[in-house]
Protein backbone atom coordinates (compact mmCIF):
# COMPACT_ATOMS: atom_id res chain seq x y z
CA UNK A 1 0.00 0.00 0.00
CA UNK A 2 1.22 3.64 -0.84
CA UNK A 3 2.01 6.10 2.12
CA UNK A 4 0.26 9.10 1.94
CA UNK A 5 2.79 10.85 4.97
CA UNK A 6 5.98 10.09 6.26
CA UNK A 7 6.63 11.33 9.64
CA UNK A 8 7.02 9.65 13.23
CA UNK A 9 5.37 9.08 16.33
CA UNK A 10 6.64 11.18 19.31
CA UNK A 11 6.35 8.78 22.76
CA UNK A 12 7.69 10.73 25.46
CA UNK A 13 11.06 10.65 24.48
CA UNK A 14 10.76 7.31 22.49
CA UNK A 15 10.53 8.16 18.39
CA UNK A 16 9.42 5.69 16.00
CA UNK A 17 9.67 5.88 12.64
CA UNK A 18 6.31 5.62 10.56
CA UNK A 19 4.50 5.94 7.36
CA UNK A 20 0.93 6.51 6.91
CA UNK A 21 -0.95 4.23 4.86
CA UNK A 22 -4.98 4.91 4.30
CA UNK A 23 -7.13 2.08 6.19
CA UNK A 24 -9.88 2.41 4.13
CA UNK A 25 -11.11 2.52 0.69
CA UNK A 26 -14.23 3.37 -1.32
CA UNK A 27 -15.85 0.86 -3.95
CA UNK A 28 -18.72 3.38 -4.88
CA UNK A 29 -19.11 3.78 -8.53
CA UNK A 30 -18.30 7.30 -10.08
CA UNK A 31 -19.54 8.84 -13.31
CA UNK A 32 -18.29 12.03 -15.27
CA UNK A 33 -20.42 14.74 -17.15
CA UNK A 34 -21.74 14.36 -20.44
CA UNK A 35 -23.39 16.81 -22.94
CA UNK A 36 -26.87 14.93 -23.39
CA UNK A 37 -27.40 15.44 -27.10
CA UNK A 38 -24.26 13.91 -27.86
CA UNK A 39 -22.23 12.43 -25.12
CA UNK A 40 -19.18 14.38 -25.31
CA UNK A 41 -17.68 14.53 -21.87
CA UNK A 42 -17.81 17.80 -19.67
CA UNK A 43 -14.44 19.35 -18.61
CA UNK A 44 -13.72 22.51 -16.11
CA UNK A 45 -10.91 24.02 -17.42
CA UNK A 46 -9.17 26.55 -15.10
CA UNK A 47 -9.07 30.20 -16.03
CA UNK A 48 -7.03 33.37 -14.71
CA UNK A 49 -9.43 35.83 -14.55
CA UNK A 50 -7.06 38.81 -14.86
CA UNK A 51 -5.05 37.27 -17.91
CA UNK A 52 -8.20 35.20 -19.32
CA UNK A 53 -6.34 32.34 -20.44
CA UNK A 54 -6.12 28.83 -19.12
CA UNK A 55 -3.37 27.82 -16.62
CA UNK A 56 -1.98 24.35 -16.02
CA UNK A 57 -1.71 22.47 -12.53
CA UNK A 58 2.23 23.37 -12.25
CA UNK A 59 0.72 27.56 -12.00
CA UNK A 60 -1.88 26.97 -9.39
CA UNK A 61 -0.95 27.95 -5.91
CA UNK A 62 -2.70 28.46 -2.50
CA UNK A 63 -4.04 31.69 -1.58
CA UNK A 64 -6.23 33.38 1.63
CA UNK A 65 -9.13 35.48 0.71
CA UNK A 66 -9.17 38.65 3.15
CA UNK A 67 -12.65 39.88 4.58
CA UNK A 68 -12.13 42.96 1.95
CA UNK A 69 -11.40 40.19 -0.55
CA UNK A 70 -7.58 40.94 -0.62
CA UNK A 71 -5.78 37.47 -1.60
CA UNK A 72 -2.67 36.52 0.28
CA UNK A 73 -0.36 34.01 -1.17
CA UNK A 74 0.83 31.03 0.71
CA UNK A 75 3.32 28.92 -0.65
CA UNK A 76 3.87 25.37 0.78
CA UNK A 77 7.61 26.85 2.55
CA UNK A 78 5.44 28.76 4.43
CA UNK A 79 3.43 25.68 5.76
CA UNK A 80 6.34 23.67 5.84
CA UNK A 81 8.00 25.66 8.23
CA UNK A 82 5.08 25.87 10.64
CA UNK A 83 6.08 26.70 14.00
CA UNK A 84 4.38 23.51 15.34
CA UNK A 85 6.12 20.40 16.59
CA UNK A 86 3.32 18.36 14.86
CA UNK A 87 4.52 18.95 11.42
CA UNK A 88 5.48 15.60 10.92
CA UNK A 89 5.51 14.01 14.09
CA UNK A 90 1.98 12.17 15.55
CA UNK A 91 2.45 13.69 19.07
CA UNK A 92 1.10 11.39 21.96
CA UNK A 93 -0.29 13.44 24.30
CA UNK A 94 -2.47 10.72 26.47
CA UNK A 95 -3.81 7.58 27.17
CA UNK A 96 -7.78 7.27 27.63
CA UNK A 97 -10.35 4.29 28.20
CA UNK A 98 -11.55 3.82 24.50
CA UNK A 99 -15.13 4.00 25.94
CA UNK A 100 -14.01 8.15 26.35
CA UNK A 101 -13.97 8.55 22.79
CA UNK A 102 -17.60 9.91 21.27
CA UNK A 103 -17.82 7.98 18.22
CA UNK A 104 -19.91 11.53 16.59
CA UNK A 105 -15.76 12.55 16.32
CA UNK A 106 -14.43 9.37 14.61
CA UNK A 107 -13.37 10.47 11.18
CA UNK A 108 -11.12 8.49 8.55
CA UNK A 109 -8.74 5.99 9.50
CA UNK A 110 -5.01 5.10 8.66
CA UNK A 111 -2.80 1.90 9.35
CA UNK A 112 0.57 3.49 10.91
CA UNK A 113 3.65 1.47 9.20
CA UNK A 114 6.66 1.12 10.70
CA UNK A 115 9.58 2.65 8.72
CA UNK A 116 12.59 0.53 8.52
CA UNK A 117 14.08 -1.72 11.21
CA UNK A 118 15.27 1.10 13.81
CA UNK A 119 11.58 1.53 14.17
CA UNK A 120 10.76 -2.47 14.93
CA UNK A 121 11.23 -2.30 18.75
CA UNK A 122 9.85 0.81 19.63
CA UNK A 123 6.79 0.22 17.73
CA UNK A 124 6.24 -3.71 18.72
CA UNK A 125 6.18 -2.00 22.35
CA UNK A 126 4.04 0.73 21.55
CA UNK A 127 1.51 -2.02 20.73
CA UNK A 128 1.82 -4.31 23.16
CA UNK A 129 1.73 -1.67 25.82
CA UNK A 130 -1.27 -0.14 24.34
CA UNK A 131 -3.07 -3.94 24.36
CA UNK A 132 -2.10 -4.31 28.17
CA UNK A 133 -3.91 -1.41 29.05
CA UNK A 134 -6.87 -1.93 27.17
CA UNK A 135 -6.22 2.32 26.17
CA UNK A 136 -6.37 3.99 23.00
CA UNK A 137 -3.69 6.59 22.71
CA UNK A 138 -4.71 10.04 21.98
CA UNK A 139 -2.65 12.33 19.62
CA UNK A 140 -2.05 15.37 17.74
CA UNK A 141 -0.53 15.37 14.08
CA UNK A 142 -0.75 17.65 10.87
CA UNK A 143 -2.05 16.69 7.64
CA UNK A 144 -3.43 18.38 4.60
CA UNK A 145 -2.42 21.68 5.96
CA UNK A 146 -4.17 21.53 9.20
CA UNK A 147 -2.89 20.09 12.64
CA UNK A 148 -5.62 17.49 13.45
CA UNK A 149 -6.71 14.98 16.57
CA UNK A 150 -5.95 11.23 16.35
CA UNK A 151 -7.31 8.31 17.77
CA UNK A 152 -4.29 5.30 18.02
CA UNK A 153 -5.53 1.48 18.53
CA UNK A 154 -4.28 -1.47 18.37
CA UNK A 155 -5.88 -3.75 15.10
CA UNK A 156 -4.42 -7.60 14.76
CA UNK A 157 -0.68 -6.51 14.84
CA UNK A 158 -0.69 -3.23 13.55
CA UNK A 159 -1.50 0.01 14.99
CA UNK A 160 -4.05 2.24 13.03
CA UNK A 161 -5.09 5.68 13.77
CA UNK A 162 -8.25 7.36 13.65
CA UNK A 163 -8.59 11.04 12.51
CA UNK A 164 -10.93 12.56 15.62
CA UNK A 165 -13.10 15.87 14.74
CA UNK A 166 -12.14 18.46 17.70
CA UNK A 167 -14.73 18.39 20.22
CA UNK A 168 -15.94 22.43 18.82
CA UNK A 169 -16.30 20.96 15.12
CA UNK A 170 -19.32 18.29 16.55
CA UNK A 171 -22.47 19.87 16.65
CA UNK A 172 -24.92 19.58 19.77
CA UNK A 173 -28.79 17.56 18.80
CA UNK A 174 -30.02 20.80 20.03
CA UNK A 175 -33.82 20.80 18.72
CA UNK A 176 -33.64 17.97 17.55
CA UNK A 177 -35.60 15.30 19.84
CA UNK A 178 -39.10 15.20 19.95
CA UNK A 179 -40.51 18.52 21.87
CA UNK A 180 -43.92 16.92 22.78
CA UNK A 181 -45.15 14.49 25.50
CA UNK A 182 -44.73 10.94 24.61
CA UNK A 183 -45.93 8.52 26.69
CA UNK A 184 -44.17 4.74 25.65
CA UNK A 185 -46.40 1.77 27.29
CA UNK A 186 -44.36 -1.25 29.01
CA UNK A 187 -46.05 -3.67 26.20
CA UNK A 188 -44.30 -1.34 23.65
CA UNK A 189 -41.38 -1.62 24.81
CA UNK A 190 -41.52 -5.59 25.52
CA UNK A 191 -42.40 -6.06 21.97
CA UNK A 192 -39.45 -3.68 20.75
CA UNK A 193 -37.22 -6.17 22.88
CA UNK A 194 -38.63 -9.22 21.24
CA UNK A 195 -38.37 -7.44 17.79
CA UNK A 196 -34.78 -6.68 18.81
CA UNK A 197 -34.34 -10.19 20.27
CA UNK A 198 -35.66 -11.64 17.19
CA UNK A 199 -33.44 -9.68 14.73
CA UNK A 200 -30.64 -10.91 16.69
CA UNK A 201 -26.50 -10.25 15.30
CA UNK A 202 -25.48 -9.95 12.22
CA UNK A 203 -21.74 -10.99 10.93
CA UNK A 204 -20.63 -7.37 9.10
CA UNK A 205 -18.85 -9.29 6.49
CA UNK A 206 -22.06 -11.03 5.45
CA UNK A 207 -22.83 -7.37 4.39
CA UNK A 208 -22.70 -5.52 0.82
CA UNK A 209 -23.53 -2.83 -0.73
CA UNK A 210 -26.80 -3.67 -3.03
CA UNK A 211 -27.23 -0.37 -4.26
CA UNK A 212 -23.33 -0.32 -5.63
CA UNK A 213 -24.15 -4.31 -7.26
CA UNK A 214 -27.35 -2.71 -8.83
CA UNK A 215 -25.50 -0.02 -10.87
CA UNK A 216 -22.90 -2.61 -12.06
CA UNK A 217 -25.89 -4.44 -13.67
CA UNK A 218 -27.20 -1.70 -15.08
CA UNK A 219 -24.16 -0.39 -16.59
CA UNK A 220 -23.25 -3.77 -17.86
CA UNK A 221 -26.60 -4.61 -19.44
CA UNK A 222 -26.56 -0.99 -21.31
CA UNK A 223 -22.86 -1.81 -22.58
CA UNK A 224 -24.45 -4.97 -23.72
CA UNK A 225 -26.96 -3.04 -25.75
CA UNK A 226 -29.71 -5.21 -23.64
CA UNK A 227 -32.38 -3.17 -21.42
CA UNK A 228 -31.71 -2.10 -17.81
CA UNK A 229 -33.25 -4.81 -15.29
CA UNK A 230 -36.51 -3.28 -13.85
CA UNK A 231 -36.83 -2.46 -10.18
CA UNK A 232 -39.97 -4.42 -8.52
CA UNK A 233 -42.76 -2.57 -7.89
CA UNK A 234 -42.86 -0.61 -4.42
CA UNK A 235 -45.29 -2.31 -1.71
CA UNK A 236 -48.56 -0.29 -1.62
CA UNK A 237 -49.42 -1.36 1.77
CA UNK A 238 -50.95 1.94 3.73
CA UNK A 239 -49.74 4.19 6.62
CA UNK A 240 -49.73 1.48 9.94
CA UNK A 241 -50.94 4.04 12.41
CA UNK A 242 -51.33 1.72 15.19
CA UNK A 243 -47.59 1.46 17.10
CA UNK A 244 -48.43 -1.96 18.49
CA UNK A 245 -49.64 -3.86 15.30
CA UNK A 246 -46.44 -2.62 13.93
CA UNK A 247 -44.38 -3.82 16.27
CA UNK A 248 -46.28 -7.12 16.19
CA UNK A 249 -45.96 -7.09 12.53
CA UNK A 250 -42.42 -6.78 12.52
CA UNK A 251 -41.55 -9.42 14.60
CA UNK A 252 -43.41 -11.89 12.84
CA UNK A 253 -42.00 -10.34 9.48
CA UNK A 254 -38.29 -11.07 11.11
CA UNK A 255 -39.47 -14.43 12.31
CA UNK A 256 -40.40 -15.41 9.23
CA UNK A 257 -36.96 -14.04 7.46
CA UNK A 258 -35.57 -16.54 9.95
CA UNK A 259 -37.17 -19.94 8.43
CA UNK A 260 -39.38 -19.98 12.02
CA UNK A 261 -43.26 -20.63 11.16
CA UNK A 262 -45.23 -17.66 10.02
CA UNK A 263 -48.27 -18.55 12.71
CA UNK A 264 -45.95 -18.36 15.39
CA UNK A 265 -46.03 -15.46 17.65
CA UNK A 266 -43.18 -13.51 19.47
CA UNK A 267 -42.92 -14.44 22.94
CA UNK A 268 -42.52 -11.55 25.07
CA UNK A 269 -41.11 -11.38 28.30
CA UNK A 270 -40.08 -8.99 31.01
CA UNK A 271 -36.30 -8.35 30.89
CA UNK A 272 -34.92 -9.21 34.59
CA UNK A 273 -33.13 -6.14 34.70
CA UNK A 274 -36.00 -4.21 34.53
CA UNK A 275 -37.24 -2.43 37.75
CA UNK A 276 -40.90 -2.50 36.26
CA UNK A 277 -42.46 -5.55 35.79
CA UNK A 278 -44.11 -5.54 32.63
CA UNK A 279 -47.22 -7.94 31.35
CA UNK A 280 -46.01 -10.02 28.57
CA UNK A 281 -49.24 -8.93 25.46
CA UNK A 282 -51.56 -11.82 24.96
CA UNK A 283 -51.61 -14.28 22.02
CA UNK A 284 -54.07 -13.32 20.09
CA UNK A 285 -53.85 -16.62 17.50
CA UNK A 286 -52.05 -19.66 17.54
CA UNK A 287 -52.47 -23.29 16.84
CA UNK A 288 -53.52 -24.06 20.16
CA UNK A 289 -55.91 -21.73 20.93
CA UNK A 290 -57.69 -22.41 17.15
CA UNK A 291 -58.08 -26.08 18.52
CA UNK A 292 -59.16 -25.24 21.77
CA UNK A 293 -61.69 -23.07 20.17
CA UNK A 294 -62.87 -25.48 17.80
CA UNK A 295 -63.15 -28.21 20.76
CA UNK A 296 -65.48 -24.93 22.43
CA UNK A 297 -67.47 -25.11 20.13
CA UNK A 298 -68.48 -28.37 19.40
CA UNK A 299 -69.25 -28.94 23.16
CA UNK A 300 -71.69 -26.08 22.86
CA UNK A 301 -73.02 -27.44 19.83
CA UNK A 302 -73.59 -31.23 21.40
CA UNK A 303 -75.43 -29.68 24.33
CA UNK A 304 -77.60 -27.28 22.50
CA UNK A 305 -78.62 -30.30 20.19
CA UNK A 306 -79.42 -32.58 23.67
CA UNK A 307 -80.99 -30.27 25.09
CA UNK A 308 -83.00 -29.72 21.77
CA UNK A 309 -83.92 -33.11 21.88
CA UNK A 310 -84.80 -33.05 25.22
CA UNK A 311 -86.98 -30.52 24.85
CA UNK A 312 -88.70 -32.09 21.93
CA UNK A 313 -89.23 -35.91 23.62
CA UNK A 314 -90.82 -33.41 26.65
CA UNK A 315 -93.13 -31.75 24.32
CA UNK A 316 -93.82 -34.74 22.39
CA UNK A 317 -94.57 -36.67 26.14
CA UNK A 318 -96.68 -33.41 26.71
CA UNK A 319 -98.83 -33.91 23.10
CA UNK A 320 -99.23 -37.69 23.86
CA UNK A 321 -100.71 -37.27 27.36
CA UNK A 322 -102.91 -34.33 26.09
CA UNK A 323 -104.01 -36.75 23.23
CA UNK A 324 -104.68 -39.29 25.76
CA UNK A 325 -106.85 -37.21 28.09
CA UNK A 326 -108.87 -35.69 25.33
CA UNK A 327 -109.52 -39.22 24.11
CA UNK A 328 -110.67 -40.58 27.47
CA UNK A 329 -112.44 -37.17 28.22
CA UNK A 330 -114.62 -37.98 25.08
CA UNK A 331 -115.14 -41.49 26.15
CA UNK A 332 -116.69 -40.77 29.34
CA UNK A 333 -118.86 -37.75 27.66
CA UNK A 334 -120.24 -40.61 24.75
CA UNK A 335 -120.83 -42.85 28.09
CA UNK A 336 -122.93 -39.66 29.79
CA UNK A 337 -125.06 -38.99 27.10
CA UNK A 338 -126.13 -42.68 26.39
CA UNK A 339 -127.04 -42.89 29.77
CA UNK A 340 -128.86 -39.53 29.89
CA UNK A 341 -130.89 -41.37 26.60
CA UNK A 342 -131.60 -44.79 27.75
CA UNK A 343 -133.53 -43.01 31.00
CA UNK A 344 -136.86 -44.09 30.70
CA UNK A 345 -138.90 -40.56 31.04
CA UNK A 346 -142.18 -41.17 34.16
CA UNK A 347 -145.79 -40.12 32.65
CA UNK A 348 -147.64 -37.93 34.80
CA UNK A 349 -151.02 -39.78 35.51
Amino acid sequence: MRSIWNGAISFGLVSIPIKLVNATESHSISFRQIHTEDGGRIRYRKFCELEDREVTQGEIGKGYEDADGTIIPITEDDLSSLPIPTAKTIEIVAFVPADRIDPLQMDAAYYLQASGAPAAKPYTLLREALKRSNKVAIAKFALRGRERLGMLRVVGDAIAMHGLLWPDEVRAPEGLAPDTDVTVRDKELDLADALMDTLGEVDLEDLHDEYREAVEEVIAAKAAGEAPPQAPAPATGGKVLDLMAALENSVRAARESRGEEAGEHAEVKSLPERKTARAAPKQTGGKKSTSTAKKTAAKKTAAAAKKSTAKSGQGAKKAASKSTAAKSGAKSTAKKSTAKKTTPRKHSA
